[in-house]
């Protein structure tokens, strides 16, 4: 059981490649929203994709938190290792009525918005391996939350589709180990980028089935390029810099960036004097929740 009464936070990047200043933002929004609540702060290393991930990539993720001071307070968590614990989730789900095999591939099913849920009542092609999917047509609909800086959200689960659970090569996919993992280390509040703010319906979906606690969610304004897409490592978002002056630069982008009026003279500070400013300056209510485009005319965040 989840003592809700004691904060506890997290920030679980994908080592597909270095932080880049979007991951910057939001690593740092999760921290100072735990740190301004006398909570902990976790990190999770979300490495079930060995393609997506290239050696050493998880270590300079967790080299560059540092070199920012976002320290975090317990043994980082592997996602790569929790390959039983999620098993067992999916195993609960099939006895539930609620995950079924699918054979079937994107490109049989193209022409349509979402998956149309060909093998929920059997497998099409029995030959064929099998990914293993959520039934979002199940349980309590439609799902409803509220979101700590967006408000009331319901979605229907249904209209989203059935999610993928397990791949086809036997790859645990992000929606379930992303609520097991957050129940196994008792995360009462997930502070993340708006991008994610559609997937909660399936992850509290999955929560009630599998009887696991509910965080409380804050969704943060993405950060975008002047082109108005997000900044990702897919647009090829340049690396954080780790040399003190520009990681000082960076860090205080990052407070400006989350809308949190450092006073400029904050700027040449070192990083723990800049935390210890945001973290005793934190609000929320300050947070502006339209995405947040990069300045041409500051000097570049990646340089």
């Amino acid at each position: 059981m989840i003592d809700f009464a004691r904060y506890r936070g997290r920030f679980a990047p994908t080592p597909s490649g270095p932080l880049h200043f979007g991951s910057l933002v939001a690593a740092l929004g999760s921290y100072l929203d735990a740190r301004a609540a006398d909570g902990q702060w976790l990190v999770r290393i979300e490495d079930i994709d060995p393609p997506r991930c290239p050696e050493g990539a998880a270590s300079t993720i967790l080299r560059q938190l540092e070199t920012f001071g976002l320290e975090w307070d317990e043994a980082v968590m592997w996602q790569h290792t929790r390959g039983d614990a999620y098993q067992q989730a999916l195993d609960q789900l099939v006895q539930l009525g609620l995950a079924y095999p699918c054979s079937c591939s994107r490109k049989q099913w193209q022409a349509f918005v979402i998956y149309p849920g060909w093998c929920r009542d059997g497998v099409c092609d029995a030959n064929k391996p099998v990914a293993w999917r959520l039934r979002s047509d199940r349980g309590e609909r439609p799902i409803r939350w509220q979101d700590r800086l967006f408000g009331e959200q319901q979605f229907d689960p249904a209209e989203l589709g059935d999610v993928v659970l397990k791949r086809k090569d036997d790859l645990w996919a992000y929606q379930l180990a992303v609520v097991v993992d957050d129940a196994e280390q008792q995360i009462t509040d997930v502070v993340r980028g708006l991008d994610l703010l559609d997937n909660t319906p399936w992850q509290r979906q999955l929560q009630s089935a599998l009887q696991l606690p509910q965080p409380r969610y804050l969704h943060l304004p993405l950060i975008v390029t002047a082109e108005g897409q997000k900044l990702s490592k897919q647009n090829l978002a340049p690396a954080l810099a780790e040399d003190e002056q520009k990681v000082r630069q960076q860090l205080f982008q990052a407070l400006e960036a989350l809308d949190q009026a450092p006073p400029q003279e904050l700027a040449s500070e070192p990083s723990a004097t800049q935390l210890h400013w945001a973290v005793a300056n934190w609000s929320l209510a300050r947070l502006n929740p339209t995405a947040h485009r990069l300045n041409p005319s500051s000097p570049p965040v990646g340089d």
